[in-house]
């Protein structure tokens, strides 16, 4: 049984004023604001310059309702716009949710992209950049900002005619009171499509009703049936992901990773008595802070993976260790490469 909506004004039909200008949407719109210094923008019907169906960037009607927003999700420069919402309560610690919003790529973009951004804060978070919203960025940022995952499709979003439903589940902190969406990747990062039109060089997408709803019910494992088969791992012995090292300055999960990943939870599945600890570690580019906050954000990145699998919140363990520990020379690429991965072990509970 899911419960009701905790995002506010989630199709954008409450104003304070009838949009009438680009960038407005913090003036205009109630229960949302913008994050950065980038100028999301708010449609509504009610409007003749920012209005429904028709705007400067194409036509789109609204999906429920008569309102809507639009942003940039790539530009060039790294330009970047975002959206902020603030939840009704805070996301209890463990539940498992399912965020789920409508997006149509407006008619005028260049490109198309591969997968949004999302972030859920303790703090609401505003930050004086026009640019990407950087990994940098958030870890000056008050309170937890840990929880962040991207929701994929199987093909780019690149519909400029009909509404697309994206979800994905996740497993809550406990400290989650804000909601921001947009692309936390540069355009080196970015996944593209070019979609052969030529006027504004970028990715704008509209967007609409958006959902964040609790199941009420914990993540747990051991009755979830999973691909691969399990295979023996030795218990309080350090193991390192063969196929799980990052780029620079990253910490997303490559698909060649996954596999992998799938045997470590069918491991859990198949040994309920077992915990495992992991552990994330960086290269020696950067600050000794930044690469303690990249290394955990590392091991979280495998911790949200396995949870969001149906293993228990409280069989796994994470932290980071930065560039304290590593295994190879950082004085080569393919060492540095080599230092960028997460290791793990795993305890026999008594």
């Amino acid at each position: 049984m899911y419960g009701q909506n905790l995002v506010k004004n989630p199709s954008f039909e409450e104003f304070v004023n009838c949009p009438k200008k680009l960038g407005n949407l913090e003036e205009d719109l109630v229960h949302w604001n913008i994050p950065t210094l980038g100028s999301t923008d708010y449609f509504h019907a009610c409007s003749q310059a920012m209005g429904t169906p028709k705007n400067f960037n194409g036509e789109q009607p609204a999906e429920f309702g008569d309102g809507y927003v639009g942003l940039y999700l790539y530009a060039p420069d790294d330009y970047r716009e975002y959206l902020q919402a603030t939840l009704t309560k805070t996301l209890k610690k463990d539940e498992i949710y399912t965020l789920s919003f409508y997006v149509s790529l407006a008619e005028r973009s260049d490109f198309a992209i591969k997968e949004f951004g999302i972030l859920l804060s303790e703090n609401p978070l505003k930050v004086a950049t026009t640019k990407v919203l950087s990994r940098m960025h958030l870890s000056k940022v008050p309170g937890d900002v840990s929880n962040t995952f991207e929701i994929r499709y199987s093909d780019f979003y690149s519909d400029d005619a009909a509404w697309v439903k994206v979800e994905k589940k996740f497993v809550a902190n406990g400290t989650e009171n804000y909601l921001i969406i947009g692309n936390f990747k540069d355009n080196k990062r970015t996944q593209t499509f070019k979609t052969k039109r030529r006027a504004t060089e970028g990715s704008y997408y509209y967007l609409d009703m958006i959902s964040l709803v609790g199941s009420g019910s914990e993540s747990k494992g051991g009755n979830r049936t999973v691909a691969g088969n399990s295979r023996h791992y030795s218990t309080n012995e350090v193991h390192r992901f063969n196929n799980l090292l990052f780029e620079f300055d990253s910490f997303d999960i490559s698909d060649d990773a996954i596999a992998e990943l799938m045997q470590i939870v069918s491991y859990l599945n198949s040994n309920p008595t077992v915990s495992i600890s992991i552990m994330g570690h960086t290269d020696a580019i950067g600050t000794a802070a930044y690469n303690q906050f990249l290394s955990k954000k590392r091991a979280s990145a495998v911790a949200q993976f396995l949870m969001q699998h149906g293993i228990a919140a409280n069989r796994i363990d994470y932290d980071g260790f930065g560039s304290s520990r590593p295994i190879g020379t950082n004085n080569t690429s393919s060492g540095r490469h080599e230092n960028r991965r997460v290791e793990f072990v795993f305890t026999k509970n008594n």
